[in-house]
C-alpha cells in the first residue's frame, strides 16, 4: 500500500486497524474541548509524526490509519478534517488547514470491473511549509503544494502546486505569483 502497488481494500490485516482506528477517532472526537492534554496524548499517539506539542486538530477529525500523518510545528486544523491515509501524508510547519478539508491517497480504478475487485493503490501526498488551505478544499493523491501557498476556498487541488503562490478552483490552478511570500 505504501509503496503505490495494488492492494486488495479489503484485506483482512487492514480491516482490523481501520476499526481500531475508528475507536481511537471515536474518543478523540468525543473529548470535551477544554480536554487538551487528552486530545494531544490521542494525537501523539495516532499520528505517525508530530513536530511540536503546539498542534490543534478541532473535532470532529476523521483518518483512515493515522500512522501515515506527518504534521511540522504549530499545526491547526479546523473542523471537520478528514485524511484518507493510505500513502503517506507530509504537511510543514505553520500550516493552517480550514474546516471541511479532504486529503485523499486512495486510488481507484475507473474501470468498473476493476473497481469492483475492491483492489486499489494510493499516491502520497506533501504539503509545504507555511501553507494556508481554505475550507471545503479537496486535496487528490499524489499532490504536491509547495511552500508559502494559499489555496482559496473550495478549491479542488488535482495537480501540484509550485511554491509562493495564491491557487484556487476546480480544477485548483495558480492565479498568482507572490513576489515576496511576506507581502501577501
Amino acid at each position: 500500500m505504501l509503496a503505490g502497488e495494488l492492494y486488495s481494500a479489503v484485506d483482512e490485516e487492514l480491516l482490523r486497524e481501520l476499526n481500531e482506528v475508528k475507536e481511537i477517532i471515536h474518543d478523540y472526537n468525543n473529548l470535551r474541548p477544554s480536554q487538551t492534554e487528552e486530545r494531544l496524548k490521542i494525537l501523539k499517539g495516532l499520528l505517525g509524526h508530530i513536530a511540536d506539542d503546539h498542534i490543534i486538530i478541532n473535532q470532529p477529525f476523521y483518518c483512515d490509519y493515522g500512522k501515515q500523518i506527518s504534521v511540522g510545528k504549530r499545526f491547526f486544523a479546523n473542523f471537520s478534517f478528514t485524511v484518507l491515509d493510505e500513502a503517506r501524508v507530509t504537511i510543514g510547519d505553520d500550516c493552517f488547514i480550514g474546516p471541511n478539508v479532504s486529503i485523499y491517497t486512495a486510488c481507484h480504478s475507473t474501470d468498473p470491473v476493476e473497481r469492483n475487485s475492491r483492489r486499489e493503490w494510493a499516491l502520497p501526498v506533501s504539503i509545504g511549509n507555511s501553507v494556508w488551505i481554505g475550507g471545503a478544499v479537496t486535496i487528490l493523491p499524489g499532490v504536491t503544494i509547495g511552500d508559502n501557498v494559499t489555496i482559496g476556498a473550495g478549491s479542488v487541488v488535482v495537480s501540484d502546486i509550485p511554491s509562493n503562490c495564491i491557487a484556487v478552483g476546480n480544477p485548483c490552478r495558480v492565479v498568482r505569483y507572490l513576489s515576496s511570500w511576506s507581502k501577501a
